[in-house]
C-alpha cells in the first residue's frame, strides 16, 4: 500500500516519478533522455493508453450500454465545442488512470519508474506522492504552443478523417489549451512545480531543469 492506501504490491507506485502537464511540451522527450541519463524506467502513459487500454475501453463501454466502436470522428472533433471535449477529457482521465496505475503496479526495477502523459494529472497524482518533488507539470507557452503546431508533425494534422479538418484541428487546439490550464491551476493548488516551455532552450537544458527537481528522489 501506498501513504494513501493504494494498492501497490512491490512499491513501484510509492517510488514513481512523474511527469504530467499539458500536450506538446516535451514531456516524452525529457523522460527519454532522464532515462537514459540516470537508468530510469520510463513508463509513456500516451502510448500505453493507446495501444495498449483498448480492451479496457471497449469494455467499459458496453458496460455503459454504449455501442463497443468509438463514435465517429465528426461527433468528436468537429459537432462538440472545446469545452465539452476538455470536461469529457478530464472524466476520462480519471477512468483510464486506474488502468495506468494497474500497468505500473506490474513493473519491478531496481531503478525509479518515471512515468510522463498528459491525462497523468496533478489531483489523480498527488495522493500517491511521499514528496511533491516527485512530480512536475510541464506545459507549453502560446508563443512555443503555435510553434509546435506548426513543425511538430503530429501536432500539424488531427490524423483523423473529418468533414471540417480546419475546425476540428481549431477544437482540438483549443481543448488542449484549456486542459493545460487545469493542470496549471491544480498543480499550483497543490504545490507541484510547474515548469513553462517557452523553447528557449533545448530539450536537453529543460531535463535539467526536471532532474534538478527531482535530485533528492533520483538514484
Amino acid at each position: 500500500m501506498t501513504g494513501d492506501g493504494v494498492w501497490d504490491p512491490f512499491g513501484t507506485l510509492g517510488k514513481a516519478l512523474w511527469i504530467g502537464g499539458g500536450q506538446w511540451a516535451g514531456k516524452s522527450t525529457v523522460a527519454r533522455l532522464l532515462a537514459g541519463r540516470y537508468g530510469l524506467t520510463a513508463y509513456h502513459y500516451d502510448y500505453h493508453d493507446a495501444r495498449g487500454h483498448d480492451d479496457r475501453r471497449i469494455a467499459r463501454r458496453v458496460r455503459l450500454g454504449l455501442s463497443p466502436d468509438p463514435p465517429p470522428p465528426d461527433e468528436v472533433w468537429v459537432k462538440t465545442t472545446p469545452e465539452e471535449m476538455a470536461t469529457a477529457a478530464l472524466e476520462q482521465f480519471a477512468v483510464r488512470f486506474e488502468w495506468a496505475l494497474d500497468d505500473l503496479r506490474g513493473l519491478v526495477s531496481g531503478r525509479p519508474v518515471l512515468a510522463e502523459g498528459w491525462g497523468l494529472r496533478p489531483d489523480l497524482v498527488a495522493p500517491l506522492l511521499s514528496d511533491l518533488r516527485r512530480m512536475v507539470v510541464m506545459v507549453p507557452t502560446e508563443d512555443f504552443r503555435e510553434r509546435q503546431l506548426r513543425e511538430l508533425p503530429r501536432a500539424v494534422s488531427l490524423g483523423h478523417q473529418v468533414s471540417d479538418p480546419e475546425r476540428a484541428q481549431r477544437n482540438r487546439v483549443e481543448r488542449d489549451r484549456i486542459l493545460a490550464d487545469d493542470a496549471v491551476r491544480s498543480a499550483r493548488r497543490l504545490g507541484i512545480r510547474v515548469i513553462e516551455v517557452d523553447g528557449s532552450l533545448d530539450a536537453a537544458a529543460v531535463a535539467e531543469i526536471v532532474a534538478e527537481w527531482f535530485r533528492p528522489c533520483l538514484p
